[in-house]
């Protein structure tokens, strides 16, 4: 009996004397909370934009002194095409509107056309040449109409401004039917002139990545008017300031164009403590 109870007392003191050490033994540390890194700067909803294409231009009419003399008409007036290329950046205010600001550079395009005089005793033709470039700056805004397979149509319109600049411009002069042709032609300084513009646009957006877009578009511009600078004839018999103006000068344009989004990338979310398996 008395072993007994020396077996159970020496237990007692052992398991007292080990809880005595556990409580002097340091408590661990918590590992450290997770601590994300400084998110990326945000740039909200701007993008950047570029795009290339081609003009098909056209124009109403060409004013001038003989036209305003004897009755005319105007025929095959137009521009050969021309490329262009613009620069822009823009930006997003939801899923459905965007709006943005470019600046367009339209290359040389040969100006071909004729009026078609009508005077008393005798009918004749006045030809005209020369070539014409546009930098244009406009403002736009654009409507998304919702997304298909990525692909999302939208419409849009823009107001802006365009200079236009006549080169080469040449008046051959009339050349009466029935006669000899004779060396009359009528040589004009360049010139350029700033016009208010506006646009139209409709096109397909594709996106290829959550921060890139390609675009497949299509633009009608009107670009205003276009006047050469002073003439001078051909021998120098005479000179003065020009009266001559292309009037009502518009284009139907085709372009491919990228957008590049500044968003910032999504933040970080941590994996989580505990995973199973």
């Amino acid at each position: 009996m008395r072993s007994v109870k020396s077996l159970l007392a020496a237990g007692a003191a052992t398991l007292i004397s080990s809880m005595a050490f556990a409580a002097d033994m340091p408590i661990a540390a918590p590992p450290p909370m997770y601590a994300p890194p400084a998110p990326p700067a945000d740039f909200g909803g701007w993008y950047l934009r570029g795009d290339i294409g081609m003009t098909n231009q056209s124009a109403k009419r060409i004013d001038s002194a003989t036209a305003q003399t004897f009755p005319t008409t105007t025929q095959g007036l137009g521009f050969d095409s021309s490329p262009l290329f613009d620069l822009g950046v823009g930006y997003r205010f939801n899923n459905w509107f965007r709006a943005d600001v470019i600046g367009q550079y339209r290359g040389k395009a040969n100006l071909h056309g004729a009026d078609n005089v009508i005077a008393p005793g005798f009918v004749g033709t006045d030809s005209y040449s020369g070539s014409k470039s546009e930098w244009v700056v406009m403002a736009n805004a654009y409507v998304d109409l919702g997304t298909w397979w990525c692909i999302t149509p939208f419409i849009g319109a823009g107001v802006g401004g365009s200079y236009n600049k006549l080169s080469g411009f040449r008046d051959d002069g009339i050349q009466i039917a029935n006669f000899v042709p004779s060396s009359s032609a009528t040589y004009f300084a360049d010139n350029g002139k700033w016009n208010l513009a506006w646009a139209a646009h409709a096109g397909l957006a594709y996106k290829v990545n959550p921060g890139f877009t390609v675009e497949l578009a299509y633009s009608y511009m009107d670009l205003g008017d276009a006047a050469p600078g002073n003439y001078r004839a051909y021998d120098n018999s005479r000179s003065g300031v020009s009266t001559i103006k292309i009037k009502d000068i518009t284009s139907h344009d085709v372009k491919l164009g990228v957008r590049w989004d500044l968003n910032s990338p999504p933040a970080y979310v941590p994996p989580p403590l505990v995973t199973k398996g």
